[in-house]
């Protein structure tokens, strides 16, 4: 084998900060992500990742259908596969939705990785260098990394206990030019609130008028621990509105697999956009995936997550209520994995999550990351993960957390 011509080392290096492209430049690294190289150390309570728990993943069920899909269809499973997604768990996904008032369709489906995917290709098909987003006071961290490379212009509203403020909009959509209305309607990421039915209603009206379409993500819509499922926005306006799912929260994160329902007309430009990016998402993972759904195995393990995630959102709930000094407040989210804390006005969680770490081995996320820009606000919120941590652990961490914020500000 030649030998690298070593007279040419160092004669010429190239520079990759000016190779990269400018919109390199928008793309931040998630917090939350950088946050899990602390909070896997052992003597570290984390209350900080959307994360499930792993104790309650369906393993042997997994492994059962994997030995089943190798034994029965091993090659087409691991062949190429349609960009649009495997037709039998498609099928599946269309007559679960459609229990829910969703109307979806084979034709309107679209299998992603993960929806996290789902969020970029919509940034892809629909969003040009300074479009208007309106999203949330505060709203999604991954859809903001998603949408920032592609370089919109945010407008943001806030939330209350029954969600987007959505009266609101009337006055934004008729002095300013929209492109799309982002909402998380069910116990909302980060704030853990439900968007109410009256909204609901009110919202699918102001968009239409405008002409505004909307985007429904629903990662958390099967964990609901109390109270009435709401209509989802999509069945009040399926013409209007793009609605994204995930395996993520229900089966696992780690199969990384989401789906879009949109107009089929729409769901053609997805599909492009897709073909450029992976191809399809994985055979292998959505013949397994269909299985695991086929033999009713997806819905008794949702039933058994929805008791294990609100005895840890009780458990929660009461050592707050237990622990944490006055002048604190939080939400009480009805489903979901996240519960969103306000402290006194001239807190700032980030700086208090540095000593939370160092001296009580507890994490959060700082609520201000869940908005456009640190100038909107949430510098004295935090956002709190249930579902992760154990009864014990949870009481331990709250108490720990608790014991910050009485040197804080007492």
């Amino acid at each position: 084998m030649p030998k690298p011509n070593s007279e040419l080392d160092g004669q010429w290096t190239t520079d990759w900060e000016r190779a990269c492209s400018q919109r390199t430049q928008r793309m931040t690294s998630s917090i939350i992500r950088e946050l899990l190289k602390y909070t896997q150390q052992p003597d570290v309570i984390s209350f900080a990742g959307g994360m499930p728990a792993p104790e309650a993943f369906p393993v042997r069920e997994v492994r059962e259908a994997c030995n089943y899909i190798l034994k029965e269809m091993g090659p087409q499973a691991l062949q190429y596969g349609p960009t649009e997604g495997y037709p039998p768990l498609k099928e599946y996904l269309a007559e679960s939705m459609q229990k829910y008032g969703i109307p979806a369709v084979q034709g309107n489906i679209l299998l992603t990785n993960g929806s996290q995917q789902a969020l970029d290709l919509i940034g892809k098909v629909f969003i040009d260098e300074g479009d208007t987003i309106v999203v949330g006071r505060p709203t999604y961290l991954g859809a903001l990394q998603a949408w920032n490379v592609y370089g919109p212009r945010y407008i943001t509203v806030p939330l209350d206990d029954d969600g987007m403020q959505v009266e609101r909009l009337e006055g934004i959509l008729k002095e300013q030019k929209v492109k799309f209305i982002y909402i998380l309607p069910n116990f909302h990421n980060p704030a853990g609130v439900t968007l109410s039915l009256e909204r609901r209603y009110q919202l699918v009206r102001i968009a239409a008028k405008y002409g505004t379409f909307i985007v429904e993500d629903d990662p958390y819509g099967q964990l609901r621990y109390e109270g009435e499922d709401i209509i989802p926005i999509i069945s009040l306006h399926k013409e209007n509105t793009i609605y994204l799912s995930t395996f993520s929260k229900t089966l696992s994160p780690g199969i990384r697999l989401g789906w879009i329902v949109a107009p089929e007309r729409v769901i053609v430009k997805f599909v492009q956009a897709k073909q450029g990016t992976d191809l399809h998402t994985s055979t292998f993972v959505q013949y397994i995936a269909a299985d695991i759904c086929n033999r009713g195995i997806l819905r008794r393990h949702v039933k058994n997550i929805r008791r294990m995630y609100r005895e840890r959102r009780d458990v929660m709930l009461a050592a707050m209520e237990k622990y944490f000094p006055p002048g604190v407040t939080w939400t009480r989210p009805q489903g979901g994995l996240f519960l969103w804390v306000t402290l006194p006005e001239h807190v700032d969680t980030g700086k208090l999550l540095q000593v939370a770490l160092q001296e009580e081995k507890v994490a959060f996320v700082p609520g201000v990351v869940f908005y456009p820009s640190a100038d909107l606000g949430g510098h004295n919120c935090m956002r709190l993960n249930f579902s992760n941590a154990s009864p014990e652990m949870i009481e331990e961490g709250i108490r720990r957390l608790s014991r910050v914020l009485v040197r804080e500000f007492g």
